[in-house]
């Protein structure tokens, strides 16, 4: 199965956070490729990433990065695939530069910004899956019967104190 998302990150220290992205990608059975794609220190190599990543055959680019947090509008700048932005969570300001960073993009450059840390880029990996899913019935049926599995442990443990 070719790679359908691409998950990238600034730095190899945010593979922690991104792997919540393909956490929910391997439980869907969606395909990735993940890589460190950075910004400020290899801004060539970001530009050929996102210059090519439709030929490749992505249809959802991940980007994760911390502190200014450049990668997801750089890569969106250079696309036209959806990029869905994580806010990797900084020790500067908890992820809050991050955030900022990520969601004030300029009209015309669109980026999906998810929660700062692992919830953002699990529902990031979610949200990927939801965009395939619109071309993709065997995806749409994996989804729901992940939703289904989610609400159905909830309601077959509705004791908060676990008795």
């Amino acid at each position: 199965m070719a790679n359908k998302v691409a998950i990238v990150m600034g730095s190899r220290s945010d593979w922690p956070t991104m792997s919540e992205a393909a956490t929910i990608l391997d439980t869907l059975g969606v395909s990735y490729h993940a890589e460190v794609v950075s910004a400020h220190r290899t801004p060539d190599k970001m530009f050929r990433f996102a210059e090519h990543a439709a030929e490749k055959g992505y249809k959802a680019i991940i980007a994760g990065a911390g502190g200014a947090a450049h990668l997801p509008g750089m890569i969106a700048a250079k696309t036209t695939l959806p990029v869905l932005g994580v806010p990797v969570q900084s020790k500067a300001l908890n992820g809050q530069d991050s955030l900022l960073s990520i969601v004030q993009m300029p009209r015309g450059v669109a980026v999906g910004t998810l929660a700062i840390g692992g919830a953002g880029a699990f529902n990031a990996g979610l949200m990927a899956a939801q965009i395939l899913a619109t071309s993709d019935a065997d995806l749409t049926r994996r989804i729901t019967d992940w939703r289904n599995q989610q609400t159905q442990t909830v309601l077959d443990n509705p004791d908060p104190r676990g008795q």
